[in-house]
């Protein structure tokens, strides 16, 4: 494969993004962003400005959407960092609620199995059977693959109190030990392990009566978790990893977002279940309002391509249950 694109310096990617008709008003600005954020971080959020046509696709011989290398009128180099300000604020607010769930359920998860089995993480009778039988490609069970994560998440661990645990009792960690060294992704990995009954009980907790809903919440809150952990952009992306809200007549909130494929399809409903998960884990919380405030801040552009807070997926009624 041959790449002919050249290594081009900061002032270099200034003056492509001027050849295109995008305006600077403060280059030494401009320059300092660049090599403090990155071209190719900034062009997530100076995309939208672009220009775009229709065109015919030569393989698949239907019309597309194409975007070409020239910005709509007006638009400022301070319009994508506005955009990227506000993002990284917006992604800085998902954590602070995500930490919230994560520690929570890794205390949900241990106090109800620990309570039958001291490792009934590592004991297949505590957890659903297809687990423990079905084998992956790799002759393994899911089970087992999961062992050794478990056992690679507790290695890689640089707490003091695994260390302490470790020379004074050893391996296994109970399971009240062993949650405070899993990642979002274990915690969502392990309870679609567990047994159907035990997953009622945690979604039941938080008003979640069907247990296959509660278990694609946090799959999808994982996913958020790693757009944020990554510095991903957020905003207006379309989710990969989407939840499902089959059983959730019960929840008021829900019925904003049920049959909008377009909503699901955005970030906010995956916002709308960290406030719903918080606000159970934490009655007081204004986490909430501080995300509202955040969201009403969202920048004003130059650009005459106009772009809106609506993009990240808000119902009409947002406001009345928020």
């Amino acid at each position: 494969m041959v790449y002919n694109r050249p290594w081009k310096s900061f002032p270099e990617q200034l003056e492509l993004l001027k050849s295109r008709g995008m305006v600077v008003t403060d280059e030494a600005a401009a320059l300092d962003y660049l090599q403090r954020v990155g071209y190719y971080r900034l062009s997530a959020y100076w995309y939208p400005f672009r220009k775009f046509e229709v065109v015919l696709d030569s393989n698949t011989g239907k019309l597309a959407t194409k975007a070409v290398n020239e910005f709509q009128p007006g638009t400022q180099f301070v319009d994508a960092v506005h955009l990227y300000l506000f993002d990284k604020q917006l992604r800085l607010k998902a954590m602070d609620a995500l930490e919230r769930i994560e520690v929570a359920l890794r205390v949900d998860i241990a106090h109800l199995l620990g309570k039958r089995s001291v490792f009934a993480h590592l004991d297949p009778d505590q957890l659903h059977p297809s687990f423990i039988r079905k084998k992956l490609r790799n002759g393994q069970t899911r089970f087992e693959q999961w062992k050794e994560k478990c056992q690679n998440l507790q290695r890689r661990s640089k707490e003091d109190f695994v260390k302490h645990y470790r020379a004074k009792h050893g391996e296994p960690f109970p399971i009240w030990v062993a949650v405070e060294t899993w990642d979002f992704g274990a915690v969502s990995q392990f309870f679609a392990m567990m047994r159907v009954k035990d997953q009622l009980v945690l979604a039941n907790r938080y008003d979640v009566t069907d247990w296959h809903t509660f278990q694609t919440w946090l799959r999808s809150l994982n996913y958020l978790r790693n757009l944020c952990a990554h510095h991903s952009r957020l905003w207006n992306r379309n989710v990969a990893d989407q939840p499902s809200l089959a059983g959730t007549d019960n929840i008021d909130w829900c019925r904003s977002f049920v049959g909008r494929n377009d909503l699901v399809a955005k970030p906010f409903l995956l916002l709308a279940i960290c406030r719903h998960m918080v606000t159970t884990i934490c009655p007081d919380t204004r986490w909430h309002e501080r995300l509202a405030n955040h969201l009403q801040t969202f920048p004003e552009q130059y650009s005459q391509r106009t772009l809106s807070m609506m993009d990240i997926g808000l119902p009409e009624d947002w406001q009345s249950w928020w």
